[in-house]
């Protein structure tokens, strides 16, 4: 059986995002509504401030208040889909524009830490594998995306977007607290190879779907 781990297709975290967004977060979304911020606002700007965390403290070295600032801008991913709902604008520009900005910050997150063992971290090894994740989170979600697109169902794995962030920035923090590289050196190998596997397991949802498409239309030719 190609695809035997049906019961990941649901990421970790996805399970505890209702109680961020309805209990942690709920005031900070009722402010934004109050003062008439809209979803996208929300979105562009938790966007700027990940990757200005990234970009700004990463390679310099400050890997904790690089962590810190990060986590405090993305929330706001959480933040804008719930105003969304509770707004009732929950149009297909916002999604776009969601999916888009992750991206950006993203790719941010793994860029800086690819400067960082390019500079103060000193690791050609560990440049080459921070590259390695942000090119696979990319595929990722590239890969679900162009799925879904097709009409087909692409999402399972074990590196879901949610996953991959907050593995990495977890890790990163406390490696920089304790004094620990290791923590991060391990986080990353354990999400390349993650990220690896589920571009793999997409691809062979897809492929099975194809087929079994395929076989139908020929079933249904013959008959």
């Amino acid at each position: 059986m190609l695809y035997p781990l049906r019961v990941l297709e649901t990421s970790v975290l996805d399970r505890f995002k209702g109680f961020w967004q309805g209990v942690v977060l709920l005031p900070f979304v009722r402010l934004f509504l109050r003062l008439g911020i809209s979803p996208d606002a929300v979105t562009l700007v938790g966007t700027i401030g990940v990757c200005a965390g990234a970009l700004v403290f990463f390679p310099r070295g400050e890997l904790l208040i690089g962590v810190l600032v990060i986590t405090a801008f993305v929330f706001s991913d959480l933040i804008d889909g719930y105003m969304a709902r509770l707004t009732g604008n929950t149009g297909k520009f916002g999604s776009f524009w969601d999916s888009t900005l992750d991206r950006f910050g993203d790719g941010a997150i793994f860029g800086g830490l690819a400067l960082y063992f390019a500079g103060p971290g000193d690791s050609y090894l560990y440049l080459c594998l921070s590259l390695y994740c942000l090119v696979t989170g990319s595929v990722t979600s590239y890969a679900r995306a162009k799925a879904e697109s097709l009409g087909l169902h692409a999402k399972g794995g074990i590196a879901e977007r949610a996953d991959r962030l907050v593995s990495i920035l977890v890790m990163t923090g406390l490696g920089a607290i304790f004094d620990l590289p290791i923590l991060m050196f391990v986080t990353l190998w354990a999400l390349a190879f993650a990220s690896t596997y589920t571009v793999a397991i997409r691809v062979l949802m897809v492929h099975r779907q194809v087929v079994a498409e395929e076989a139908a239309a020929d079933a249904g030719s013959t008959a």
